[in-house]
């Protein structure tokens, strides 16, 4: 398995919605330590880390890809 750090999934969440304002679209991939993430996963994984945070009431410490 392939884990981002919380640094590197903010950082990646950050260029998703960068992408997104300017396109005004979704990009297919994301790219983050020269790691490709397909669209279908980068959801998934925000998904994840959002219920994460409502329930624990903090941030994971790594983000699982995939």
């Amino acid at each position: 398995m392939t884990y981002l750090t919380l640094d590197e999934y903010r950082e990646m969440v950050n260029e998703i919605i960068e992408i997104r304002n300017t396109t005004g679209e979704m990009p297919e991939y994301a790219q983050i330590c020269n790691i490709t993430i397909p669209r279908e996963n980068y959801c998934n994984m925000i998904e994840r880390v959002n219920k994460f945070i409502l329930e624990m009431g903090r941030s994971p410490r790594s983000i699982e890809i995939g």
